[in-house]
């Protein structure tokens, strides 16, 4: 991983990062593009850029760029803004999880004809390397939900508390103070979660080490936390890569390739496989309607 610091700015010039299939997938709900005709573009009035977005790792904001490098085949420059080197090589090198040989990865998977073509399809989608209990808690609210309505309720809530509030915080809620984020019946299930992390009775940093099965059933032990919530759980806020959330966008996936089971070539990386094949069914699907 090759990187420079230049002024406060930290520039990586990457081919397997593309901020609008890694920031703009469903894996994380804190990361808005920038339209280039607001507000939020003057802090880059200076800067060329294709497209740029805003968000936030837990309760640490970033404003990232990205500007595709003509005559050089898939490579950006990618472009960390205000960002401090301490804080990209603590926080963001494992966000952006960018000690990961990508290209190594989608080389693997495309012994398999259809992940080739998934690969192909959206060749910059990174895993984001989230917070625990960040990732757990979103996952709570994404449920029959989708990513605008979820985006609203996350931001509702960061505001209230001034930045993504601990389970021991949220522990003290009811349902009825919980009202303002206009969650439904979710709101009982994040209660539950944070109740259950505060007392003790759940670990996440325990759970992150258990064998797949054990930490799954430790999760579902959360009220309204089912398999592809615990999944999702572990896949993104534990980088439990052998973790294969399943939703109807993935099932589609398996039944028309995959009926006799997943192929080898992803085994231990189901769970980065899965973004190629999400992103490209759901994509071409919609193309072709």
């Amino acid at each position: 991983m090759d990187y420079k610091v230049e002024d406060n700015d930290i520039i990586l010039i990457h081919s397997d990062f593309d901020l609008d299939e890694t920031l703009d997938c469903g894996q994380a709900f804190r990361w808005e593009r920038i339209d280039k005709e607001s507000k939020d573009a003057d802090a880059l009035s200076n800067i060329d850029y294709d497209k740029a977005y805003k968000g936030f790792r837990l309760n640490t904001p970033l404003l990232i760029s990205q500007k595709k490098i003509e005559g050089n085949s898939g490579a950006s420059k990618i472009t960390l803004h205000n960002t401090s080197e301490s804080d990209f090589l603590g926080i963001w090198v494992q966000y952006f999880d960018l000690k990961t040989d990508y290209s190594a990865l989608k080389k693997a998977f495309s012994s398999d004809e259809t992940m080739s073509s998934a690969c192909e399809f959206a060749p910059g989608i990174r895993m984001l390397k989230q917070d625990k209990w960040e990732a757990l808690c979103s996952f709570i609210i994404s449920q029959n939900n989708n990513i605008p309505r979820i985006k609203g309720i996350i931001s509702r809530m960061c505001e209230h508390y001034g930045g993504f509030p601990s389970y021991e915080e949220l522990a003290e809620e009811t349902v009825e103070s919980l009202a303002f984020l206009r969650a439904g019946f979710r709101a009982k299930y994040i209660i539950d979660a944070a109740q259950k992390l505060s007392s003790g009775a759940l670990d996440l940093d325990d759970i992150s080490t258990m064998d797949l099965e054990s930490a799954r059933k430790s999760l579902m032990t959360i009220k309204g936390v089912g398999p592809k919530v615990a999944e999702c759980a572990l896949l993104y806020g534990m980088y439990r890569t052998d973790a294969f959330p399943v939703d109807v966008w993935i099932k589609r996936v398996i039944q028309k390739y995959y009926p006799d089971g997943l192929p080898d070539c992803i085994k231990g990386q189901e769970g980065i496989a899965q973004q190629y094949l999400f992103h490209y069914i759901r994509n071409k699907e919609s193309r072709e309607k």
